[in-house]
């Protein structure tokens, strides 16, 4: 064992996916709460990649793989974004053979191998009683995995697409869409002065809310989104009328990353996936624009409408947390200990309906959770639709149930 077991047990706590402003507000919550309370915390380097490195010998150098957390350590990255951690999009159940650590190569040699029983060995030799794992639900779901081999798992949402299923808030998503509105508006000034249309790619590989709150909130007058395939003639003409309709002679939409032609599929960069099985998503924004020029002057008097095409990406994900992502991982941290030290686990520490929950931990891979397109999309206007906000949740349309 490298750790000597504290008083009320070892937690392991890490970060996997994409980075959101939220994450180091999470991590040092838990550690000051798990201190006082009289319990350890070692931080998982790297996502599940640190769990599946680690080299079970006593002198053997793994500081990049774990370290022990202390109110010193988390204190001051607890104000800042991303993940003092690191991060990966490991995936310990399938490892490609180029992937897997040298000292295990000798044992996995397949083109992919899952390597799960590393992990066990390794939260076991690293004596860690309880996991926390922090991720969307790609992440998650490998915590699932673990919880079904019998480990005490309890783990906190992330991801700025606000796509986990069975809460409503997962942590990042509120900065994402302040930096989008913000973003936004200051690109105004630049369509304004040159009358043209302002084409930006967000986030969303399979879910819209990225691209939906912010044109709810005024910051575009379209949005396309993953669940519904568009019409490009249709986007054409609603953005010309928009543009004639505004005194400074342009308009605005929002192109989720994961938005699909009518009749076409997603666009990738390339063809190579990430463990999960993703493929790099890339390029829609650039097609609309192109698409958009090209038509524009059959809606606009034969005139051609040139376009600004900007790609918001890692702008909206960096940075420190705006209010609310400093607020929910404090307590979404606190919450996962309260379970913890009730010896509750295979929880999903979640926001519903307004308030603190938790729920079985396999509800992040029971269902997939997307904008409801019939309640609050409208394929006419390809904008979001709405007619009664009474008894809606915080960010309107981020439950399952409506």
């Amino acid at each position: 064992m490298a750790n000597v077991k504290s008083k009320k047990g070892v937690i392991g706590i890490l970060t996997g996916g994409g980075d959101v402003p939220g994450l180091n507000p999470a991590i040092r919550a838990v550690t000051f709460r798990a201190i006082r309370e009289g319990c350890q915390v070692i931080g998982l380097r790297r996502g599940w990649a640190g769990l599946v490195d680690i080299v079970r010998e006593k002198d053997y150098d793994n500081s990049d793989n774990f370290q022990t957390l202390t109110e010193e350590i988390v204190n001051r990255a607890g104000r800042t974004g991303g993940t003092f951690l690191h991060s990966s999009r490991t995936n310990p159940g399938k490892v490609k053979k180029s992937a897997v650590p040298p000292h295990l190569q000798g044992t996995y040699n397949a083109e992919i191998n899952d390597l799960t029983p590393e992990v066990l060995k390794n939260l076991d030799w690293l004596g860690i009683d309880f996991l926390i794992p922090i991720g969307g639900d790609d992440t998650l779901s490998y915590g699932v995995r673990l919880y079904q081999e019998g480990v005490k798992v309890v783990a906190i949402p992330k991801t700025m697409d606000n796509d986990v299923p069975g809460t409503d808030y997962c942590v990042g998503f509120s900065t994402a869409v302040t930096r989008t509105i913000q973003m936004t508006n200051d690109l105004r000034t630049s369509a304004g002065s040159h009358e043209r249309f302002l084409v930006l790619e967000v986030f969303g590989r399979y879910a819209g809310f990225t691209a939906m709150l912010p044109t709810m909130a005024g910051a575009a007058n379209r949005c396309v989104i993953p669940e519904h395939r568009f019409n490009i003639e249709q986007l054409t003409e609603l953005l010309v009328a928009d543009r004639r309709k505004n005194p400074s002679h342009y308009s605005v939409v929002l192109v989720s990353e994961g938005a699909m032609f009518e009749g076409g599929d997603m666009i990738f960069e390339d063809h190579s996936t990430d463990a999960f099985g993703h493929k790099k998503l890339g390029g829609i924004g650039d097609l609309v624009s192109e698409k958009l020029k090209e038509l524009s002057p059959k809606y606009n008097n034969g005139k051609t409408i040139d376009v600004i095409n900007q790609k918001l990406g890692y702008l909206v994900r960096c940075g420190d947390p705006d209010a609310i992502d400093s607020i929910v991982p404090m307590a979404y941290g606190n919450l996962a200990l309260d379970l913890l030290l009730n010896r509750i686990h295979g929880r999903l520490v979640v926001l519903k309906n307004g308030r603190y929950d938790n729920m079985p931990v396999d509800a992040v891979i029971a269902s997939k959770k997307v904008v409801n397109v019939k309640e609050h999309y409208n394929t006419a206007r390809l904008r979001p639709h709405f007619s009664s906000f009474e008894m809606k949740p915080l960010f309107i349309m981020t439950s399952e149930a409506g």
